[in-house]
């Protein structure tokens, strides 16, 4: 997603140090279709998706019953709303659907139907982003939702003093406002020779049209193949274009996360007595209270909650995790909050799994908890450090899948 659209806007923004507002180079309007249509795209295919997967809970609207909870990093305000009743949750879940397979159509209406479609889904980004850290995601499908919205209404909001700027330059460059370069005087002299200038002009021009069609193509391909598996159109453009990832097929929450499992990492020196080492973001004291700091992505907390979601023989990053533990690797514990073995490092590591819920409305109240969880296992097999530096298994895990403690 970032990709292409960053690639995109490589062509959308004007050149120069100190372009200005760029009035006097005008975007061009293929980069703009092609970044509304990558918009459009994420919405639409993602709720494609969502009854393409045949997750029951988007067939009967339940899907938002847990969510707040079950997601990578949930937030504080995510869980007020978990506690809200299921009709807001079947109704919320409708609006999702309506609105990735409907309301994102408007995108492709004139005026006032592209502003209705922007507050529309600028105020469920919102929410989104309140309710759950999805890093740069939200953020970046509301940018790109400022397409939707015409200079006309735009400008009211500008200060006076650049309207008035506006106004005086397209007056002054008269067809510039509307990126037509002013017309050659071929009465004046018919018979001039193009430039190599207007060559190089002509060539760039030409190889960005072909670029442009290309991705475009690439997204109407699987676009295409969502709805008609057998599109008889050639693939091997779209199979070219896929390293760079600038031409890309979405569909975001097709299934559901039915459980919210955790990962935690415990050293011992003794095998009888542990301590938790303390993560900075995911889950973990259940006094804590879950934070929003969503544009910033915790790469590491994001991927052990995957983790949890499958085997350790499936996530190389928790045995190496262990294994850095183990010799009180530095940039290892510069990912936890603390590290609770400060002079040497534990003779013992291993990697432990718990089950979490939102507390109750009771819970918090009474014990000042936002979280209640389970023990569940030994997630990941014990692992100790050798004399001669390597690494050996101590205890071997006894949860073989968080699905079956």
């Amino acid at each position: 997603m970032l990709l292409e659209a960053g690639f995109l806007s490589l062509f959308l923004a004007p050149s120069g140090l100190h372009p200005g507002l760029g009035r006097k180079q005008p975007p061009v309007r293929a980069v703009m279709f092609l970044l509304l249509w990558e918009w459009f795209r994420i919405y639409f295919q993602s709720g494609v998706v969502k009854l393409e997967s045949g997750d029951p809970t988007w067939r009967n609207l339940t899907a938002l019953y847990e969510y707040y909870q079950n997601g990578p990093l949930p937030t504080w305000i995510g869980w007020y709303l978990q506690h809200l009743p299921h009709w807001f949750h079947i109704a919320s879940a409708a609006a999702t659907l309506v609105m990735e397979l409907i309301l994102v159509w408007m995108a492709f209406l004139p005026g006032h139907w592209k502003t209705a479609c922007f507050f529309i889904v600028t105020m469920w980004q919102v929410v989104v982003i309140a309710t759950a850290n999805y890093a740069f995601l939200n953020y970046l499908v509301l940018i790109l939702a400022i397409l939707l919205l015409d200079d006309a209404f735009l400008r009211r909001f500008l200060p006076l003093r650049w309207r008035d700027s506006l106004d005086e330059e397209a007056h002054r460059t008269g067809n510039a406002k509307l990126g037509k370069p002013p017309a050659p005087d071929m009465k004046a002299n018919p018979l001039t020779p193009v430039t190599g200038v207007d060559s190089l002009t002509t060539i760039r021009s030409g190889l960005l049209a072909a670029v442009f069609t290309w991705i475009f193509y690439a997204t109407v391909v699987p676009f295409a193949q969502m709805f008609w598996r057998g599109v008889p159109l050639p693939a091997k453009p779209v199979v070219w274009l896929e390293p760079f990832r600038i031409a890309n097929q979405y569909g975001l929450f097709a299934v559901m996360t039915p459980h919210r499992y955790e990962i935690e990492f415990q050293g011992s020196n003794d095998g009888q007595h542990s301590e938790a080492y303390p993560f900075r973001y995911k889950p973990q004291d259940v006094r804590e209270r879950p934070r929003i700091y969503a544009p910033y992505q915790p790469r590491f907390d994001w991927n052990l909650w995957f983790a949890s979601l499958g085997s350790w023989q499936q996530n190389a990053i928790v045995p190496r995790t262990e294994e850095l533990l183990l010799v009180n690797d530095r940039a290892m514990l510069r990912l936890f909050s603390g590290n609770p073995f400060p002079d040497a490092p534990p003779r013992l590591v291993r990697a432990v799994l718990w089950q979490y819920w939102f507390s109750s409305l009771e819970e918090k109240r009474s014990q000042d908890v936002w979280w209640r969880r389970q023990f569940l296992g030994i997630y990941a097999p014990t692992l100790t450090e050798l004399p001669d530096g390597s690494f050996a298994i101590v205890d071997d895990a006894i949860v073989s899948s968080p699905f079956q403690p």
